[in-house]
């Protein structure tokens, strides 16, 4: 059975019509939003790349990928785990300039996914990145982008609030965003796990950036697992919020400013893998042919739980469960999709 939590005396805030109705509403109007904040084009994106090609996200470095042969190719395809790297090289393809980006809807697989409440083995989010000029590189630049990017998922939620007034007493989030670096995380509460500092934080602050993750710390631990090779882990974060129903940070983005050159070959040699400079991605990014970039995921299931208060994942999305979590769901009246 994946871990599950029934908050006590759970009940959905909208029935189940309501629920897909205002689903639908959430990804109109905050795709909308987005794009305006961060001036982005909505592209089409791959479900799957082929193996080898170096543009699959290595996320921690266990996760398999859900490959399969194409015979058609006589060569192996694998389905996306995100794609970071992909965006980068569609901005170079398509021409962009600074200050221009793209946008597009990804879904995934990611079948070593431990499930909870938050986590399935569906992965659904909107997947951007735009063009940067190098004196963009800097935390002030993304702290900017965090607070642009906050403001359209408040933004959404009051809209969404008018809808719906059954949330207009319930859900309320900070517009103000508390930010703070893992190694001051870990200085502030060096007792407690990285998971446990992000509640205490957020529980605390409402909503929070936690920036620089990736790189070891003081401990001689991450805070947590990034692929050395799409962010710059001195210039990356996660944007989280406090979710009442469940009593939990919510990680809502993974978002960053991307390696150049010289942050590319520092990661690679730190994460012990510094023959995937000779794949074709990277080759591209080192002989500076890429453009410069920042970008990140928002999840679309994770926006629409923290704007709906719901307190599972399977509330709104289709995905699959164990038999034992759809009837503890059914018994206390959490409706899975």
């Amino acid at each position: 059975m994946s871990h599950i939590t029934i908050p006590e005396g759970y009940q959905s805030l909208l029935g189940l019509y309501d629920t897909q109705k205002a689903i639908g509403l959430i990804k109109t109007i905050f795709q909308e939003k987005l794009c305006m904040a961060l001036h982005l084009k909505r592209v089409t994106a791959p479900l799957f790349v082929m193996q080898g090609s170096g543009l699959n996200d290595d996320l921690n470095g266990v996760e398999r990928p859900v490959s399969f042969d194409v015979p058609s190719l006589n060569e192996q395809a694998e389905v996306v785990h995100s794609l970071a790297k992909w965006k980068r090289y569609a901005l170079y393809k398509y021409g962009f300039r600074p200050g221009q980006g793209i946008v597009t809807d990804m879904n995934a697989v990611r079948r070593d996914e431990e499930l909870d409440n938050l986590h399935s083995i569906y992965v659904d989010q909107w997947d951007w990145e735009r063009v940067i000029t190098a004196d963009r590189r800097t935390l002030e630049f993304l702290q900017e982008t965090v607070r642009d990017i906050v403001d359209a998922v408040c933004a959404t939620s009051d809209e969404l609030r008018w809808k719906f007034p059954e949330l207009k007493n319930n859900i309320h989030l900070r517009r103000e965003v508390a930010f703070i670096t893992t190694q001051e995380l870990e200085d502030r509460y060096p007792d407690f796990t990285p998971k446990q500092r992000e509640n205490a934080f957020a529980k605390e602050h409402g909503t929070v950036c936690i920036m620089q993750i990736g790189g070891r710390l003081k401990s001689g631990q991450p805070h947590d697992g990034r692929a050395p090779d799409y962010d710059d882990w001195t210039l990356n974060c996660d944007i989280l919020f406090w979710h009442k129903p469940l009593g939990c940070a919510l990680e809502l983005s993974s978002m960053g400013i991307r390696v150049d050159a010289d942050a590319l070959r520092r990661q690679l040699d730190a994460a012990g893998c510094p023959q995937r400079a000779e794949l074709p991605f990277h080759k591209l990014l080192l002989d500076g042919t890429l453009p410069l970039t920042m970008g990140g995921g928002i999840g679309q299931s994770r926006l629409c739980m923290l704007l709906l208060g719901k307190a599972h994942v399977g509330e709104v999305q289709v995905s699959l469960w164990d038999d034992a979590t759809v009837q503890a769901c059914r018994n206390s009246g959490v409706e899975l999709l």
